[in-house]
């Protein structure tokens, strides 16, 4: 049975939403994406197979307890739907096993107690087995999760295939380093993984940016410290960024640091990382040197 959600052709003017219910994987690629499906009203009209669907996952990113709070707000939307009371029992009901993938367990025990506990979702005996459960140590058997959700990892898309440092260089004085890429689905950007000092720890200042024919997509000004390695520090934005396929994006970086950083050789203009292939190419925008071959930006941060 089609989602009531998916099957309304408004949820594709969201792209959380659409994140969420497409073909019914309840996969979002970070925990913004996620907590922002769980948080929106439109959550409330999808069925309770995908309801179902959502909890079960092991790589939804959000806290467990916004998790039931949605849960629990989905539940009192449906009863209104059958002309059902809005009570505890008919929620419950609603709910069905759904309920029992919500992973109370692993909710801190000030959150469970002011929230699960007094919600009357749960029977006296369910509440009792899990304040047990934190408190005690012969554990009762629960009969929801106890572990936490792994989450969605970010990957990370390495474009150089050495580094180096030289005396005169890569010097920053407030111009841009940037480079284009496009890929070939739909990523959302988390941030740059950029280089750092090769003089020992030293602090920089930056601006990361995303745009896409010219406009911005995503912006932030932050400060990393490096620690002298040739590895490589993640700057992120403030949300992850959604790329789309086939289309090329400029990445750009804006450091300010007394320190001269390494700086990645070798570049490639085609890098597959995992079921995603980047593209690069040299963006009008750098003037700081960065380019295809060599310069900052060795990294694009991202979920997929």
């Amino acid at each position: 049975m089609a989602s009531r959600l998916h099957s309304s052709s408004w949820v594709y003017s969201c792209p959380a939403l659409q994140c969420f219910c497409t073909t019914h994987l309840s996969r979002c690629q970070s925990s913004h994406h996620a907590e922002l499906a769980l948080l929106s009203e439109g959550f409330g009209e999808v069925d309770r197979e995908t309801v179902e669907a959502i909890l079960a996952r092991e790589t939804l990113n959000a806290p467990e307890m916004l998790i039931f709070e949605a849960a629990h707000r989905w539940a009192g939307a449906e009863c209104v739907r059958l002309g059902q009371p809005v009570s505890a029992d008919s929620k419950r009901a609603v709910l069905g096993k759904a309920l029992h993938l919500v992973r109370f367990p692993v909710m801190p025990l000030a959150k469970f107690a002011d929230g699960p506990a007094q919600s009357g979702l749960l029977t006296a005996r369910e509440t009792s087995d899990v304040f047990l459960w934190f408190t005690a140590q012969n554990r009762p058997e629960l009969p929801f999760p106890t572990t936490p959700r792994r989450g969605l990892a970010p990957q990370r898309c390495h474009r150089f295939q050495s580094c180096a440092y030289r005396s005169n260089q890569w010097r920053y004085r407030g111009r841009c380093d940037s480079v284009q890429f496009a890929v070939d689905r739909r990523v959302f950007l988390a941030g740059f993984g950029l280089y750092g000092s090769s003089a020992g720890p030293a602090e920089y200042s930056v601006q990361i940016e995303l745009k896409r024919r010219g406009s911005v997509v995503a912006r932030r000004a932050a400060r990393f410290v490096s620690d002298g390695s040739s590895a490589t520090f993640p700057v992120f934005f403030d949300q992850p960024a959604q790329v789309e396929p086939d289309s090329f994006y400029t990445a750009s970086a804006v450091l300010d640091g007394g320190s001269l950083s390494y700086f990645g050789q070798e570049g490639m203009t085609e890098v597959q990382c995992g079921r995603v292939t980047f593209q690069f190419q040299c963006s009008s925008d750098s003037t700081n040197g960065t380019g295809v071959q060599g310069g900052q930006i060795p990294e694009l941060i991202f979920y997929a």
